[in-house]
């Protein structure tokens, strides 16, 4: 017991360790800022923040939420994302168990992370970080060449739906970088999957969208990158057994 409190310890601070560059990410790629070469700093008045300003969580609580020069209130934002992305990996390896689909999945939901913040406020979700979940579904492919067949026809399975809603509304019913996301995401996950991830996205998207205009007034548009990621990440974690139990329990 101990032993794994202290694996799953070690597995909390890669987390958030690189829930920190994600925040980096966040703010940069939006503004087309690199992501490597410049050096974190206050967005306010630029003062370059040293090593120990930058330690994940631990910082932001020492300096009250400030910066160490002007004083001014750092977004929450940060600690957040560091400790959502702590507990994400945590879960990952707790229900995955430690295998090479493990550390793809911890990837994959730092991405989609990322993606759904920027697509929130932006309404645009970058092509590198589906680039990126591309990369990991080529991985899993090759780790799982056996069903390969599987992964390809995820790739087209939602992704080639979209596209065609898109051209019948000429892009009014779903954003180009949705259809990319679902086609990345497809040939990580295989088809059964990615229709499970779409399922789940389409319907949290709607209920949370409809409460959001009822109670505070949002626009009819959405961004549905946040919520397709909250559908893909659940169905990598238990989309298995969610399916199994739909074919015994629903059905049977």
């Amino acid at each position: 017991m101990t032993s794994q409190i202290i694996l799953y310890g070690i597995i909390f601070l890669y987390g958030i360790i690189f829930g920190s560059f994600l925040n980096v990410c966040i703010y940069r790629i939006p503004v087309k800022q690199s992501i490597a070469k410049e050096r974190s700093h206050c967005m306010q008045c630029g003062y370059q923040l040293k090593w120990y300003d930058l330690i994940p969580l631990f910082s932001y609580l020492c300096l009250g939420g400030k910066c160490r020069k002007c004083k001014t209130h750092i977004s929450i934002q940060y600690p957040l994302v560091e400790l959502a992305n702590g507990i994400l990996y945590i879960l990952v390896f707790f229900v995955c168990g430690f295998q090479v689909k493990s550390f793809l999945y911890c990837f994959l939901g730092s991405a989609l992370l990322v993606l759904s913040v920027i697509d929130w406020r932006t309404y645009e979700i970058p092509f590198g970080i589906n680039v990126f979940i591309f990369i990991l579904g080529l991985v899993q492919v090759a780790a799982d060449y056996e069903n390969w067949l599987s992964y390809v026809i995820g790739f087209f399975a939602v992704s080639g739906f979209i596209a065609i809603v898109i051209l019948i509304t000429q892009g009014r019913g779903f954003g180009g970088g949705d259809m990319k996301l679902m086609a990345a995401a497809g040939l990580l996950l295989g088809w059964k999957l990615i229709l499970l991830s779409f399922g789940i996205g389409c319907i949290v998207g709607s209920v949370c969208h409809l409460i959001r205009m009822r109670v505070s007034g949002a626009e009819n548009v959405l961004a549905l990158g946040p919520y397709l990621s909250i559908g893909i990440m659940v169905s990598a974690l238990f989309g298995n057994e969610m399916i199994q139990w739909y074919l015994t329990t629903a059905l049977g």
